[in-house]
């Protein structure tokens, strides 16, 4: 069986988002004092020694993230033609699976359908018209998962089979 603090590491690396201690402790099946002396040692060994990755506290918990001196990285290898807004579109997409495009744009606001627009002609998101005629599905396409090395989301539903 693991060691807490390796089991910890896990968690916050496969969550991917700041957790509570609370739910940190739940996942690794111990008590909370024993989730905060493994984030304790966790952070430790983290702070002495040299990775790109860090252990942190934020307003909504502790998280697994990169470095500050590593994030001239993300920006050379995330998209630049993409901003902000469409990349959060796309991960609506990709988090749903398939999606229609009036409940996206209930979800994302209006520039839904300009983010959709970009993100068929770069080939990220496949729509096809509903069978009602009245929207489209919108899926995330293999060059995505290709793109973002992703792949560990369930492929889409496809509505048409």
């Amino acid at each position: 069986m693991p060691r807490l603090v390796a089991k910890i590491e896990a968690i916050l690396y496969l969550k991917a988002q700041p957790l509570p201690i609370a739910k940190i402790a739940e996942y690794a099946g111990c008590d909370r004092e024993a989730a905060e002396a493994g984030l304790i040692e966790l952070m430790a060994a983290y702070a002495h020694r040299d990775s790109a990755l860090e252990v942190v506290q934020t307003s909504e918990g502790y998280c697994l993230q990169l470095r500050e001196s590593f994030h001239d990285l993300v920006q050379a290898l995330i998209p630049v033609d993409l901003g902000v807004g469409a990349l959060r579109t796309l991960a609506a997409i990709a988090l749903k699976g398939s999606i229609a495009q009036t409940a996206l744009v209930e979800l994302r606001g209006s520039g839904a359908y300009q983010h959709v627009q970009e993100l068929v002609s770069l080939g990220f998101v496949r729509k096809r018209r509903q069978s009602d005629g009245r929207s489209y599905w919108l899926q995330v396409t293999d060059k995505f998962y290709q793109y973002f090395q992703v792949d560990k989301l369930p492929h889409p539903f496809d509505p048409s089979a």
